[in-house]
């Protein structure tokens, strides 16, 4: 077979019928790298006619078969890791500890929900003596998933594992940059048993495949995550084709240190939750509000820490260029509003000549409305404000379109808990800094998106309940 990458349709790989492809280049060299079709309206119609076609079949697979197959699944994405992680760093450029860590996370996601296929059950419901009244919870059917580049293999695993578990059939379109993963997981369901036509892949650009995928009619629901802006257009689309829809979009996230905080481990989680990824993540944590009476300390800490990192080994590229001239955008942008450059920064130099790394950036401003600390920049870039209240605290956090992940940090319990019912947010962490792990639900609110991936939560938004009536006299 060819070696351009090519869509994968029914356990089967399918060229573009016009031989379409696009070329992706390494984040760190800037050479061209993978070759892969481009799919367009026929290719997403054949995906979405394969994932029809075995939907019956899914659907009334046991149960317990279709958590062995997927149990099978994470085993096998565990035994492939080393490949897996090869792949996902020669398109992302990101360090290996970090790629094996996603890889096994991803492996966790099918492995959980193959424990949970019995959970999406309905319950009985009291009514009057001459009736039995109960529900069923269903698949869906057939579910469109869109994924980011960003974290390939794993965001995949996070919405196709309980759409599977749940019983529907997925076509997938995955970011062009990174597609691989994708691809090597459908040839590892293949090999494990799951049926042909149950997960599909189809390659290519997001404005023809990915449109073309949503506007499809046999498709039931979408889960998308990615931009905000491509979201709304999402969203619009599937409002008019009256149909659920899973939006994990963007974030801003605010870390708020108090001043009865343990200051190392909040230095140490406030480094990890900005570089992590090369800042690639939605819900880094970006924005850090420091109370005034540590601003000092806590802010040479961090930087202190921050300076260790090493660019390749420990922070990795920009995995796009455009995502890498973006954020020199904001690098440039931060000396016009005044933002005081603590760490690296626009001129900052480093020892890679080529590729598209971005040393650790901090800034410090106490205009917590400037574009810098307002916008999301997608990068490992900290912008540090300070406040004096607990009541400030929370304004300059909820004062943001974006609402998905906020950390508090303080040995004061009531005062955890009463700052953390008030954060307009999807999730709220408590001296640490994580997005948690695969049993707890995942999204956000405002522009941050709506619905929730992972935990049981998950399961809930990939089936439809049906409600039936029995006369029993």
């Amino acid at each position: 077979m060819s070696d351009k990458l090519l869509h994968w349709i029914d356990n089967e790989q399918v060229d573009s019928a016009d031989g379409a492809s696009v070329t992706t280049h390494s984040p760190v060299t800037g050479e061209p790298m993978t070759t892969l079709a481009s799919g367009g309206e026929r290719e997403v119609s054949l995906a979405v006619a394969a994932a029809s076609a075995a939907a019956p079949l899914w659907r009334n697979t046991d149960a317990k078969q279709r958590g062995r197959l997927l149990h099978a699944l994470s085993v096998a994405i565990r035994e492939n890791s080393q490949s897996l992680a090869d792949d996902e760093i020669a398109e992302t450029g990101k360090p290996r500890s970090t790629a094996l860590s996603e890889i096994a996370n991803s492996a966790d996601y099918f492995e959980y929900y193959a424990a949970l296929v019995h959970l999406p059950a309905g319950e009985v419901i009291n009514t009057k003596a001459t009736e039995h009244t109960f529900t069923i919870r269903e698949p869906i059917g057939v579910v469109a998933v869109i994924t980011p580049w960003n974290v390939p293999l794993n965001q995949a695993a996070r919405a196709c594992a309980p759409a599977l578990a749940a019983g529907n059939t997925v076509v997938i379109k995955p970011a062009e940059v990174t597609s691989r993963t994708t691809i090597r997981l459908a040839k590892l369901m293949g090999e494990v048993g799951i049926p042909a036509g149950v997960f599909n892949v189809v390659l290519g650009k997001g404005s023809v495949a990915g449109d073309a995928l949503v506007r499809q009619d046999a498709v039931r629901k979408v889960a998308f995550t990615g931009s905000v802006g491509v979201g709304r257009l999402i969203g619009k689309i599937a409002a008019d084709r009256i149909i659920p829809v899973t939006l994990e979009l963007g974030g801003k996230s605010a870390n708020i240190v108090f001043a009865d905080a343990d200051l190392d481990a909040a230095a140490s989680e406030t480094v990890r939750a900005f570089t992590s990824n090369a800042g690639q993540v939605c819900s880094a944590g970006t924005r850090l509000l420091v109370q005034s009476s540590i601003r000092e300390e806590f802010l040479a800490k961090v930087v202190e820490q921050a300076r260790t990192l090493s660019l390749g080994s420990d922070v990795g590229p920009l995995i796009t260029r455009d995502q890498y001239l973006k954020v020199q955008e904001h690098l440039n942008l931060a000396p016009t509003e005044h933002a005081e450059t603590l760490l690296g920064g626009i001129g900052a130099t480093s020892d890679n000549a080529v590729g598209n790394y971005i040393p650790p950036t901090i800034y410090a401003t106490q205009n917590s409305n400037s574009r810098i600390a307002t916008e999301e920049i997608f990068g490992p870039v900290l912008v540090a404000i300070t406040f004096e209240s607990d009541e400030e605290a929370i304004r300059i956090t909820n004062d943001s379109d974006y609402g998905l992940i906020a950390g508090v940090w303080t040995r004061d319990i009531s005062r955890a808990l009463t700052v953390a019912r008030s954060l307009e947010v999807g999730q709220v962490f408590v001296n640490t800094w994580s997005t948690g792990a695969v049993e707890t639900p995942f999204g956000g609110v405002k522009e941050s998106g709506y619905g929730r991936e992972k935990g049981i939560e998950a399961l809930h938004h990939y089936t439809q309940l049906k409600c039936v009536v029995i006369a029993t006299v």
